[in-house]
């Protein structure tokens, strides 16, 4: 019996390692057809949450868990710390975003909260439906789509934490 548990931990610590090499390097990147594709899109400024398609807010819902999309209007206030000033405050705010004709949306927004972070969520959207593309953590301060874009083609772009 004594020999039997250093084995199955061994054994354990192997599968534990296999498992996590296999995983890709960076869960945020895209795929090499997509960045290309999105390297060549001109995306259009969307200005204002209303501004993004219906499937692009829906997808931020079904990505943020909420019920409601939960994100403030670039400039407005947000729950920037941990510390609730007002509860009726969103924790998002978007600060970038852009759609281009071939149907594909890029949205960078910042999370407050005790960890304030920036995050990018690209999805490809027609009228019947939307798909999430990829994304995650991003670096703060990109102004413009094109910094979001930039960020996304050099691989800037981490694992997803909405």
């Amino acid at each position: 019996m004594r020999q039997i548990r250093p084995l199955c931990a061994i054994g354990v610590s192997l599968w534990l390692a296999v498992a996590a090499g296999s995983q890709a390097p960076n869960a945020g990147a895209l795929s090499g057809a997509l960045r290309a594709h999105v390297q060549g899109e001109r995306f259009q400024v969307v200005t204002s949450i209303r501004g993004l398609p219906l499937g692009v807010r829906d997808g931020l819902q079904m990505l943020f868990g909420s019920g409601a999309l939960d994100i403030a209007e670039p400039g407005a206030e947000f729950q920037v710390t941990d510390v609730v000033v007002n509860a009726k405050l969103p924790i998002r705010r978007l600060v970038a975003a852009g759609c281009s004709t071939d149907h594909h949306c890029l949205v960078y927004y910042e999370r407050g909260g005790i960890d304030h972070t920036w995050h990018v969520a690209l999805f490809h959207w027609t009228p019947a439906a939307t798909r999430f593309e990829g994304g995650g953590a991003a670096p703060g301060g990109l102004a413009t789509v094109d910094d979001v874009r930039s960020a996304i083609l050099a691989g800037w772009i981490k694992a997803r934490f909405w």
